[in-house]
């Protein structure tokens, strides 16, 4: 995967877009169109100490995720990336999708506080590499640049 050039493309895109969801929905579209081997892209926002759903592309998803709970929720509660080869071997995981098998959850910072996580779902097991981890931890970092401009 080119992630500098996927980095580029969201640049692109956010480049002068002020209204948060669209930035959110647009990510959410070209990294679902760009990476082989998932079936779901999208956003977690936190709001009132919790995790919801927001922009996504893919199977309908949970709608609220409590921190702590589940790759998402445990993302979240950690503030650190969690790259998870086997969603079944993960205790606390929660099944929105059967289909999933492997996921990759990076928090989102913005202006120094957690805004929520980007999390990627495969059905593929152990999709996720540490190239894959740093490559969308650096599309995490350009998106919330454009973020903090909203």
């Amino acid at each position: 995967m080119d992630y500098a050039l996927l980095n580029k493309q969201l640049a692109a895109l956010t480049d002068g877009v002020t209204y948060r969801i669209s930035n959110l929905a647009n990510a959410a579209a070209l990294l679902y169109g760009a990476l082989p081997d998932i079936n779901w892209a999208g956003f977690y926002l936190l709001e009132d100490g919790g995790l919801y759903l927001g922009p996504f592309m893919g199977k309908p998803a949970c709608v609220e995720i409590p921190l702590g709970r589940g790759v998402c929720g445990t993302a979240a509660k950690e503030n650190r990336t969690v790259l998870v080869p086997d969603v079944h071997a993960f205790e606390g995981h929660i099944a929105c999708d059967c289909d999933s098998n492997s996921e990759i959850v990076i928090p989102l910072n913005v202006n120094g506080r957690l805004y929520g996580v980007l999390d990627i779902d495969s059905p593929i097991f152990d999709r996720f590499s540490e190239d894959d981890r740093r490559g969308l931890e650096e599309f995490a970092s350009v998106l919330c640049a454009a973020l903090e401009q909203g």
